[in-house]
């Protein structure tokens, strides 16, 4: 099926994007992703910033990993590896879970906080 020319990942959204060329730790080959950034921001510039997703068990033991129930079992939303890709260029598409994924955002985001300090970064910058 052809991709709808007007669709555009959306926060909170799960969606299929080619990870490679990888290094190292990195996820290569196409893998869903949940998207962090909002639509506005993925529209105007091509890139979607989101969490990569896998099955594979070297994440069992990641404290940084969330663990969710997938379709095909122990699965793995990677709060530690915070990426950002221009959508179009690395065949960015719909994955079959669609959006509304909003608590496993928020609880994603909140390992990405606890490895970065971000929460605390900002609050230091306020004072």
């Amino acid at each position: 099926m052809p991709l709808d020319p007007l669709w555009v990942p959306d926060r909170a959204e799960v969606i299929f994007i080619n990870h490679s060329p990888a290094k190292g730790q990195e996820i290569p080959d196409q893998h869903p992703m949940l998207v962090l950034s909002p639509k506005s921001f993925n529209d105007k510039t091509g890139i979607v910033i989101g969490f990569p997703m896998t099955h594979s068990a070297s994440h069992k033991d990641n404290p940084f990993a969330l663990p969710f129930d997938g379709p095909k079992g122990q699965a793995y939303v990677l709060g530690h590896q915070p990426k950002s890709f221009d959508w179009r260029e690395r065949e960015g598409r719909p994955h079959a879970w669609g959006g509304g994924h909003h608590e496993m955002l928020a609880e994603a985001t909140a390992l990405l906080d606890d490895v970065c300090g971000i929460v605390d970064a900002v609050s230091s910058v306020k004072k």
